[in-house]
């Protein structure tokens, strides 16, 4: 029997979930639900149904796992929880600072309702995490770092096109060679924003806007760029459609440690992705993770879970003994 997988939303991510579940036997889409008019939503699966969300409740039977496709913003904290309810669920809620608030909200309805939930699922939050985990804890005695990019990032390009006179735009996130160099060689820095990463803009005006007030805005934005050495590139919409049209992503985890009994050894630990589709391996991330929601689901556990608390084999559809022959 094929695991269930229904997605609610269909945009970047929920698309990237629906390729994902195509390279996986053992899954099946089966709904998409959309808060918009379903005759104008058009899926790749022919063989899934488009809904309303009204008519999620009524699906309570039909649905191992609901991948929940919303923003972190204001998406995801009033529906996981609801969702939760009905349905084991999982997110990629990417707000750092409040995930433990998610964690509560959602696992207190999970336990409630007999269902799993996970949270927090992706490249960053989700297998980034992990690695900073395992490597904090076999070098305890050291630090760790985190850089972006280069690589498109979705909210801040959001946040320049939402500056008056601003047409259509896109935002890259770049590391700061010198100080990945740094990080490299074993120093272990403090480091400033500014020191890890700049921004670099691409920005389509519209006819006759002022573009100092433009840059001025963008270099200004608190919480996005003024943080950061930032880069504004004004180019034609043709320039955006033919050179910035793609999402792609990726960065590092390096953890710099030591050991020895004078702590005389210093270790460099780094993971390293490339990502031509930001949201086509988050997709991918979050439907190996929908695995483990339903393998969990089946032995009768319940509430909330992060990337810390499932064994790796949950994810993987292989047997336990071919896991032992050809990966260990």
């Amino acid at each position: 029997m094929s695991i269930r997988i229904a997605l609610l939303g269909y945009g970047n991510l929920s698309r990237g979930v629906e390729s994902a579940i195509r390279q996986n036997p053992d899954m099946e889409l089966v709904a998409v639900f959309s808060r918009r008019d379903p005759a104008t939503v058009k899926i790749r699966d022919t063989k899934a149904a488009v809904l309303s969300v009204e008519e999620l409740p009524a699906w309570k039977d039909k649905i191992d796992v609901l991948v929940l496709g919303g923003g972190s913003a204001t998406d995801l904290p009033e529906q996981t929880p609801k969702y939760a309810e009905m349905f084991n669920v999982i997110d990629s809620f990417d707000t750092h600072a409040r995930i433990p608030e998610h964690f509560a909200n959602v696992d207190k309805v999970a336990k409630e309702n007999g269902h799993v939930a996970v949270i927090s699922m992706g490249w960053d939050p989700g297998m980034f995490s992990l690695m900073r985990m395992i490597s904090d804890a076999v070098l305890p005695e050291g630090k760790h770092y985190t850089f972006w990019g280069r690589g498109v990032s979705q909210g801040h390009s959001d946040a320049i096109r939402r500056i008056p006179g601003v047409k259509d735009a896109r935002q890259y996130t770049v590391p700061v060679e010198s100080t990945v160099a740094r990080v490299r060689n074993g120093e272990t820095p403090e480091l400033t924003a500014r020191e890890q990463h700049t921004r670099e803009c691409y920005v389509v005006a519209e006819e006759g806007a002022d573009l100092q007030k433009i840059e001025e805005a963008i270099k200004t934005m608190p919480n996005y760029f003024a943080d950061y050495d930032t880069t504004v590139h004004f180019i034609s919409e043709e320039e955006l459609k033919r050179d910035h049209s793609g999402l792609p992503h990726g960065g590092f985890v390096l953890r710099s440690g030591v050991t020895g009994w004078e702590k005389e050894h210093k270790h460099i630990v780094e993971y390293n992705l490339k990502l031509d589709s930001n949201p086509e391996f988050t997709g991918s991330v979050i439907t190996a993770y929908a695995r483990a929601v339903y393998r969990l689901a089946q032995e009768g556990q319940a509430g909330c879970k992060t990337v810390f608390d499932i064994a790796p084999a949950y994810l993987s559809p292989k047997s336990p003994e071919e896991l032992r022959a050809h990966l260990l």
